[in-house]
């Protein structure tokens, strides 16, 4: 692909976006020379980098180009010790970029990345050498730290004397002061009392009225001054220079500057798909190019169109009036190309893109006055070379086939040419005008009639790609359209024949049935987008009550608990208070009950009363997971002593005491934080029955078995009056000593009657 072929397709102005978004001058050069790649597995590793440089976002700040220095250099130039020291700080921050993007991770970025060398020796003499103005620092060599040690002291004697000599001679000296002429120290003096001091004169002042003189007392220590001067200007010449070949000489260096411009233009290119809306195209096999919304990403406003060339549609013949679009369709397939081979993003909504060996292009006047070549030759010369290398791998873009000669002739070379190049394989898309090969593709193998849409009623085109369309050029009716004679016009669609009359009726009528299965087109778009608006809408509903019901049984979750925590509060202080006295023990188990009743579920409306309910008669009481006897039938409520509690439960509740009863399949206890161990140990016997009452009193209102009482083993004493206790207590079931691991004979585990 020669610059020809990137000049016609725009290619530069690419490159020019590009130069304008890098940060570097290295970056600069690299981006105006950048050019389609060697392979696709290059272009598809820069699209890698491009995309990671997209995500990772890394700067190219501070980056010195040091190539005119090492220009001049090699020439022999000696440098500036500020150059050093920018090109020193410009090594230090490619280190710092090669250490950021290596580490982020593997990945193409890093592979360039870790080419960028150290260049550790030359950043550490420097360092060592120059300070950040670029003076060479006195201990940058064991010489020059012992010349500028001298130096000072040697300053400091000259000025010494000059003041000594100043006294000596007040009234010959113009103004008290030393100053430097021609590099050596002197002190202003009376022009006409001179011969009083002695000594070289090196300047005078304009007037001549004063002369700055050298005492001669002082010449020697100028003269020494002066010699150390040289000596350490030698120096410093020799630490420049070496630092100067050890830059010259840094074999990474190349490298380095490379990369460098690389990475520059990677981000140039990620901040480019940015500002164009590109995509990366994804590699498709060769000769099939699918493009969908492609766009000429150089223009404003552009508009989209889908391109697809592949075996079935291997040259795409593009018809239509002039200024239809035609010439931009053609530079945005083969822009897309080009930036997709040079590892660019593309211009598109969707891209697949085979790799082109060769792209042909032949988009233009090339008149040649001086070789003597009209338009039309120098279309010839096109059409021959790209004749000569159209291949399956090879896409071609023609503008006006045929033109420039004569209509019959120009049609009959321009089939001859479209069927050499499907004959050969090639892929591509042709523009023209002309009529007669409107027919051809109806007729030859993977040839498609395409054309670009316009208005006639309001003389403008749209742009828009119609394939299996071909174009009219509308010459005729937009003459019409804008008052042209009709007598002109008659004569001329006699001139044109029937024939040509024919096809412009057949293309018209065609054009209608593509704008109104357009129109359809629309309607069932929007028709469908409305239905997804409406589909949104009701599913956005259900979400709404689909939370709605989640907060409100959020809500109801939390009252519960507040309801549950509530009574489990009052259990707590109903304890405290049943251990004060047996009267508000008992006051104390009928609010425990009360509680319970008015936390219980609410499982539904209850059965019918039992038939032949009647005080006495024993019966289970559900819903406090205990036994009672009826005392009085109140109708759809039943009081019911429950040890020595009396309590009125609903009558639907009760069941029938006996072996066959069923019994209840589940009961919901409330929490009442009642302690199931009771420890009896260090009491008397006496005490301990007492407390060991009271403790089973409590498990049974609440409906906690078993419990466990913690006497000791001790003398057994506890443990037999316990358990002789227990025995004759009528709400116990069963009781027996506690496992060996769980305290054996010193525990006494009790199950309750339920």
């Amino acid at each position: 692909m020669n610059e020809d072929t990137l000049s016609a397709l725009d290619f530069p102005r690419v490159r020019e976006a590009l130069s304008e978004r890098v940060s570097t001058r290295l970056g600069e050069d690299l981006a105006r020379r950048w050019a389609p790649l060697a392979d696709p597995e290059e272009a598809a590793r820069f699209r890698r980098a491009v995309r990671e440089a997209a995500a990772l976002g890394y700067r190219m700040g501070g980056i010195f180009d040091p190539r005119p220095l090492l220009e001049r250099i090699r020439k022999g130039e000696r440098p500036e010790g500020l150059e050093l020291v920018e090109v020193a700080a410009t090594l230090e921050q490619t280190a710092e970029l090669k250490r950021l993007i290596l580490g982020a991770g593997e990945g193409e970025l890093a592979r360039v990345a870790a080419r960028i060398g150290e260049h550790a020796l030359f950043r550490r003499r420097v360092a060592e050498s120059l300070d950040e103005s670029g003076e060479v620092k006195d201990d940058a060599t064991p010489k020059l730290k012992r010349i500028r040690r001298s130096l000072n002291p040697l300053r400091e004697r000259i000025i010494q004397r000059l003041e000594a000599v100043m006294d000596a001679h007040p009234e010959a000296v113009q103004e008290r002061y030393v100053t430097l002429r021609r590099d050596r120290y002197v002190i202003p003096v009376r022009a006409q009392l001179q011969r009083q001091i002695g000594g070289i004169v090196l300047a005078q002042s304009d007037t001549g009225a004063t002369v700055f003189m050298e005492p001669a007392s002082v010449v020697p220590l100028n003269n020494e001054l002066a010699q150390l001067r040289l000596e350490e200007e030698a120096e410093v010449l020799r630490v420049l220079a070496e630092l100067a070949g050890l830059l010259a000489g840094d074999a990474e260096l190349a490298a380095t500057l490379e990369v460098v411009a690389r990475l520059d233009v990677a981000r140039a290119a990620a901040l480019l798909a940015e500002d164009w809306n590109l995509v990366p195209a994804q590699e498709g096999p060769a000769g099939s190019y699918h493009l969908v919304g492609a766009r000429h990403p150089l223009l404003e406003q552009p508009v989209a169109n889908d391109l697809h060339l592949d075996e079935r549609t291997r040259i795409l013949l593009v018809t239509g009036p002039n200024m239809g679009g035609k010439t931009v369709l053609l530079k945005t397939l083969g822009l897309a190309v080009l930036m997709h081979q040079a590892g660019l993003f593309v211009a598109a909504e969707a891209a697949e893109l085979g790799w082109a060996e060769r792209l042909e292009v032949d988009i233009g006047d090339e008149q040649s006055l001086e070789g003597g070549l009209s338009t039309f030759a120098a279309h010839l010369r096109k059409l021959d070379r790209i004749l000569a290398h159209a291949g399956p791998e090879t896409l071609v873009l023609i503008d006006e086939l045929g033109s420039g000669t004569d209509p019959e002739e120009g049609a009959a070379l321009a089939q001859a040419v479209i069927l050499r190049l499907l004959e050969k394989g090639a892929r591509g898309i042709v523009t023209t005008h002309l009529t007669p090969l409107k027919a051809l593709a109806g007729r030859a193998r993977g040839l498609e009639n395409a054309s670009m849409g316009f208005v006639l009623e309001e003389l403008r085109p749209t742009y828009r790609l119609q394939v299996g369309v071909p174009g009219r050029s509308y010459a005729l009716a937009v003459a019409r359209r804008l008052g042209l004679e009709e007598p002109v016009l008659r004569a001329a669609e006699e001139a044109l024949g029937a024939g040509g009359a024919r096809v412009e009726e057949l293309l018209e009528r065609l054009e209608r049935q593509q704008a109104e299965l357009e129109a359809q087109r629309t309607e069932a778009e929007r028709a469908l987008r409305e239905a997804g608006a409406r589909q949104a809408e009701l599913e956005a509903r259900l979400a709404a009550i689909d939370e709605e019901r989640r907060a409100l049984l959020e809500e109801a979750r939390a009252e519960a608990d507040r309801l549950l925590e509530e009574a489990h509060r009052q259990i707590r202080e109903l304890r405290v208070s049943a251990r004060q006295s047996q009267e508000k023990k008992r006051d104390a188990l009928r609010e425990v009950m009360k509680i319970r009743e008015r936390t219980k579920p609410r499982t539904g409306p209850g059965k019918s009363p039992l038939p032949g309910l009647e005080p006495g008669m024993l019966v289970e009481v559900p819903s406090y997971h205990q036994k009672g006897r009826v005392v009085r039938v109140e109708g759809e409520e039943t009081l019911v002593q429950i040890g020595q509690v009396k309590i009125r439960v609903p009558t639907a509740e009760l069941r029938p005491r006996g072996e066959g009863a069923p019994r209840p399949k589940e009961a919901v206890v409330v929490e009442s934080g009642f302690e199931t161990e009771l420890n009896v140990r260090g009491l008397t016997a006496a005490e301990a029955l007492e407390a060991v009452n009271d403790f089973l009193a409590e498990a049974a209102a609440t409906g906690n078995t078993p419990v466990r009482i913690l006497h000791g083993k001790g003398t057994g004493v506890l443990r037999r009056e316990i358990q002789n206790f227990l025995r004759h207590d009528k709400r116990v079931e069963r009781f027996h000593d506690a496992l060996p691991h769980e305290g054996g004979h010193g525990v006494t585990v009790v199950h309750l009657r339920v």
